[in-house]
């Protein structure tokens, strides 16, 4: 079942972000957006199999979130196989390869960006991945595969935890799509979507900058739109990523390209809600492109409320100890408030969810008696917030 053709166009999804896009972020952003379509962070696929903590962290989500994409990167196509059956047994929607990640560690072993350069490793891996989710869906277990004991368990106390079961629902053939860019040093769109068109990808996000460019400089969209005419004979579908601050920027760029849909990422820091104006963009482009288009507005308390439910929620569910890889997104929370960097200041030296809920009531106050009033005074308890 292809999820990505019964989405109206254009999709707007959240990207994947490392070390940003986890559980509860996607939590938030479901709950207060949602996006179309949701994508985890990347996982490494030998990490994935060896281990098993690795997968359960970064490989659970919530039902709110569908439909939802694990996102898997490497160089190895034996091991997409076989961590495809994993994604099959959790009850994802789909399967992305990440043929995009710039960061010289995995670029540099093959993996990410690096697969730009080895075609046909990408090719094998696309093949690999297709048909371990094929061979999932006929039947094949986990047993099958003699995966570690610790992994098999893993999955199945996801699924208890997901589904009141050790299995997810029905076996069925689930899409495999690509994110990538346009090149490694140079933009190669036009040989390399070609490249991956041949293995028939669901959908491709393509990020608008190479890998020599990191995220430098501005994303090409001129070049993106090549690749969305290089695929329109295709059943590929083709999304764009990169430099879209809010939907005015997705309404734009969708006019001027015509690409099937976005994902995006930086804009959705801090603001979760950004996807609750995704049905006007629709809209708008379903009459003719020129209208203006604008985000929903968000009161300073349902900033502060959401920021106490994500903080919450993090604490509870992410099965990370440290608060620590919660202060990046209370800092982000915090722009455009008023006295926005002292608060981010000392948001991110808060060390668990009372410090926050502290730190937001004497804003709160300092800000008067009227809009005190209307803030929520305490903290949600974790165990409330269920994924």
């Amino acid at each position: 079942m292809n999820f990505w053709r019964n989405i109206a166009k254009p999709i707007i999804g959240l990207s994947p972000m490392d070390g940003v896009t986890d559980a509860s972020f996607r939590f938030i952003a479901a709950k207060y957006g949602p996006p179309d379509v949701t994508v985890t962070e990347f996982v490494n696929v030998e990490a994935a199999l060896y281990a098993p903590h690795t997968l359960i962290r970064d490989l659970a989500y919530s039902e709110i979130e569908r439909p939802v994409v694990a996102q898997i990167y490497g160089h190895t196509p034996e091991l997409f196989y076989k961590v495809a059956h994993v994604i099959g047994e959790l009850g994802f929607d789909g399967l992305d390869i990440n043929m995009g990640c710039p960061v010289k560690t995995v670029a540099s072993k093959g993996s990410g960006a690096g697969l730009i350069l080895k075609p046909e490793l990408a090719q094998s891996i696309i093949r690999a991945a297709r048909q371990g989710i094929e061979d999932w869906s006929a039947g094949q277990t986990l047993d099958d595969l003699s995966l570690k004991p610790a992994l098999i368990q893993g999955v199945r106390e996801l699924n208890r935890r997901r589904f009141d079961r050790e299995t997810s629902r029905a076996r069925r053939a689930i899409p495999v799509s690509v994110k990538t860019r346009l090149g490694y040093d140079d933009v190669v769109v036009e040989t390399w979507i070609q490249t991956l068109l041949e293995e028939k990808p669901a959908a491709i996000t393509l990020h608008g900058r190479t890998l020599k460019q990191q995220y430098k400089g501005s994303a090409d969209w001129d070049a993106i739109a090549r690749a969305v005419e290089i695929a329109k004979n295709s059943d590929t579908l083709i999304l764009g990523n990169g430099d879209l601050r809010d939907m005015a920027d997705v309404y734009r760029r969708v006019c001027e390209t015509h690409v099937d849909g976005v994902l995006i990422g930086r804009a959705a820091q801090g603001e979760p809600w950004i996807f609750r104006a995704k049905e006007h963009v629709k809209q708008a482009l379903r009459s003719q492109c020129g209208e203006m288009i604008h985000d929903v507005p968000v009161s300073l308390a349902e900033r502060f409320s959401v920021m106490l439910e994500h903080s919450a929620h993090f604490a509870g569910h992410t099965q990370i100890h440290s608060f620590v890889g919660m202060r990046k997104h209370l800092a982000w929370y915090c722009k455009g408030t008023r006295g926005a960097a002292e608060l981010r200041a000392q948001m991110v030296r808060v060390k668990d969810i009372d410090e926050v809920a502290a730190l937001l009531r004497a804003y709160a106050e300092s800000l008067g008696a009227a809009f005190a009033a209307n803030y929520p005074p305490t903290s949600p308890e974790p165990h409330t917030l269920r994924p």
